[in-house]
């Protein structure tokens, strides 16, 4: 599938999850990408539990960036957020993707009211010396729990805002597809950002596309349906058909979650995140 997504001009990867570091050989799988004619850069996201012991054989295997899932500075704050998840591992596995040459190191934070809103401008501190890029997240509608509300959103602008109270921030241009709107510090090299589906969809320009862990390809973050070619792969399909129901996938396209709130000024839980990826 890569190589049909890359023959179409896709040039960049991103493995996620569920956590795609409890897959068995992970680095086999990221050297076999990387061997993908076409493919320049493979960039992947996990919680980090496991980063620090895989890091190296990441970097040997061709990847190129990792970025990291980091909700709060407090360890106890940070396992009842996590399901029990140690901190101090996580810490570790940023430190150890620095050390091997990891570029970009990025780190997402989600930002929930009542949560861990009150660490905004401490989780942006991590970003002062350059080596670290941290990006906020709205929360979505996408908790496995569905305890997502408007009420607990904290919008990108107020996150902004916050920082700004610490920090000097002078905005940077976006760049065309992103997801992120970018920040510089005034004083010193570091960089955050916000990410503002919630808020601020960046639909217009919007060109990925995932394949889920089950195997469908989901055109759009917010559509619940998926179009699977497993039928087609298990029964020998030639590339030009693959090519053809990826396209046509692709056609699908809902419209988006900017469509959904104008429409109907709220958006329900979706899915758990962990189904489909960050």
């Amino acid at each position: 599938m890569v190589s049909l997504f890359a023959a179409m001009g896709v040039q960049k990867l991103r493995i996620s999850g569920g956590e795609p570091l409890l897959r068995r050989n992970i680095e086999k799988l990221v050297n076999m990408l990387a061997a993908v004619p076409g493919i320049r850069s493979i960039r992947m996201v996990t919680n980090g539990f496991l980063l620090a012991e895989k890091a190296a054989a990441l970097k040997r295997a061709g990847l190129d960036s990792v970025t990291v899932s980091l909700h709060s500075f407090k360890p106890e704050r940070f396992s009842e957020i996590t399901g029990g998840g140690v901190l101090e591992k996580v810490l570790a596995g940023i430190k150890a993707s620095k050390q091997n040459g990891f570029r970009p190191v990025k780190v997402n934070a989600v930002i929930i009211r009542g949560c861990n809103d009150d660490e905004i401008a401490d989780l942006a501190s991590l970003a002062r010396t350059g080596d670290v890029t941290v990006r906020f997240i709205e929360y979505m509608p996408f908790d496995g729990q569905r305890l997502w509300g408007t009420d607990k959103l904290v919008s990108g602008r107020e996150i902004i805002e916050r920082i700004r109270e610490r920090y000097e921030l002078i905005a940077l241009p976006r760049e065309p597809g992103g997801t992120a709107e970018y920040y510089r510090f005034g004083e010193g090299p570091g960089e955050i950002g916000v990410i503002t589906p919630m808020t601020d969809p960046f639909c217009s320009d919007c060109d990925r596309v995932r394949l889920s862990a089950d195997g469908k390809i989901v055109p759009c973050l917010f559509d619940k349906t998926g179009y699977d070619p497993k039928p087609l792969l298990r029964s020998g399909a030639s590339d030009e058909v693959l090519s053809n129901f990826i396209k046509e996938s692709v056609l699908r396209k809902a419209l988006g979650v900017e469509t959904v709130l104008k429409r109907f000024k709220t958006v329900e839980h979706v899915r758990p995140m962990h189904t489909i990826g960050g």
